[in-house]
């Protein structure tokens, strides 16, 4: 009897990259119109539902009658100014289902979609506009901070190429410049601090990228930039391999401490664990139904204060994790981006990533000026595949053409 074909879950399969478009897709869309909504006054807990709700109606849209697992592959979060970890309120816990935004605070808002177990998350930083809706230029520190962080993002992106990925000359050129090692962890670390004190700001420590897989946001690869006593990460991003790259910048030390806060961020583990509770059992079920191995928030179980009691035994058995909610030592101002990646034969492309910062709108009398950043910089993320667009546009109107032609040419930039 002839073996059950394997399913080839990596990027040698076009289906894989199909579905993790499709997620980030949704998740892009999501992440636009949450980020809208965060205006001041806006209720934290509402938006962190509402944003929920839409990523539940968008995957619905799609592989319709097909069996395949789909959802929310992180919940909806928008963290306050001084918090480093995403930050997702419970109904139950009144006073911080209270909580609303402020003018002019930093704010990071995360969430993402996974399509058959790929997940794309993406995080944004955005300063919160007034109740007025009047656009004005954002200058003093937070316009430190975001232009660090947009400058930090870029270089990070370029340090995950491969070596030799994109070079061009002779044979012989190329093969030297494949031969080249990728930067160390420390290198990585190194390098994304001069970008940093450039602004007069800190790299957040223990920030983290990981090597996404099939059902996996957290894989056996991972980069952690500014690590402290005894923490290192492991491995270098290579062709074939989707990421989840990170970058936290703070105005204050970087250093992290846990918040006074109930854990209500959570995911399942490959752990196995008897349970001896029924109503353990009962959360542990439905944890596994609806969100697998992503992260989930207790208020998205069908009863939040059930599951506040449930989670506690799975944790303790190990079957779940809890992530502790952390900020800043002294509480100052926190800034993150999370895109997802992937790497092919052609260089990096961004499937879900923050949009670009519109360096218009920031005014900032701090620049870089280390010519090693800026020639990184310079240099770009990928090939162009121009032959494939230009079929496109043979299909397609004008103007329609043109807008995908934008948006293909600037996840190459």
């Amino acid at each position: 009897m002839a073996d059950a074909k394997e399913v080839d879950y990596t990027l040698n399969n076009p289906d894989t990259l199909t579905k993790y478009k499709t997620a980030a897709q949704i998740s892009h869309k999501a992440l636009e119109t949450v980020s809208g909504w965060c205006v001041e006054g806006a209720n934290i807990l509402e938006l962190c539902q509402k944003g929920d709700k839409l990523l539940d109606e968008e995957v619905a849209k799609v592989y319709k009658g097909k069996k395949v697992s789909k959802g929310p592959s992180h919940p909806t979060t928008v963290s306050p100014s001084s918090y480093v970890t995403p930050y997702t309120p419970l109904v139950s816990e009144a006073e911080e289902a209270a909580t609303t935004l402020k003018a002019g605070e930093v704010v990071k808002i995360q969430l993402g979609a996974q399509i058959d177990g790929f997940g794309t998350i993406v995080c944004d930083t955005i300063v919160v506009p007034p109740a007025s809706g009047a656009s004005e230029k954002i200058t003093g520190r937070e316009a430190d901070l975001l232009l660090a962080t947009h400058y930090a993002n870029e270089l990070m992106l370029r340090l995950m190429v491969p070596p030799g990925l994109l070079a061009g000359g002779s044979e012989e050129e190329k093969k030297k410049a494949a031969a080249q090692k990728p930067p160390t962890q420390n290198q990585i670390s190194s390098l994304l601090e001069k970008v940093a004190k450039a602004y007069g700001c800190t790299i957040v420590e223990n920030t983290t990228s990981w090597l996404f897989e099939h059902n996996e946001i957290e894989g056996k690869k991972k980069i952690i930039v500014a690590p402290g006593a005894g923490i290192k990460g492991e491995g270098s991003p290579e062709v074939l391999e989707a990421w989840g790259v990170e970058v936290g910048l703070s105005l204050g030390s970087g250093k992290v401490k846990t918040l006074d806060h109930r854990p209500t961020l959570h995911r399942r583990t490959t752990t196995t664990y008897i349970l001896k509770r029924p109503s353990s059992r009962q959360i542990l079920s439905e944890i596994v139904k609806k969100f697998g191995t992503f992260p989930f928030s207790l208020r998205q179980l069908d009863d939040e204060k059930a599951g506040k009691v449930g989670v506690v035994e799975c944790v303790r058995g190990g079957v779940v994790r809890q992530y502790e909610p952390a900020g800043e030592v002294d509480g100052s101002p926190v800034s993150r981006l999370l895109s997802t990646v992937v790497i092919t034969k052609h260089g990096l492309t961004r499937l879900a990533a923050p949009p670009a910062l519109d360096l218009t709108k920031v005014e900032s009398d701090k620049k870089i000026e280390d010519e090693e950043i800026l020639k990184i910089l310079e240099q770009p993320l990928a090939r162009s595949t121009g032959a494939k667009k230009n079929k496109k546009k043979k299909k397609k109107p004008a103007k329609k053409a043109a807008d995908e032609d934008e948006e293909e040419s600037s996840e190459e930039e």
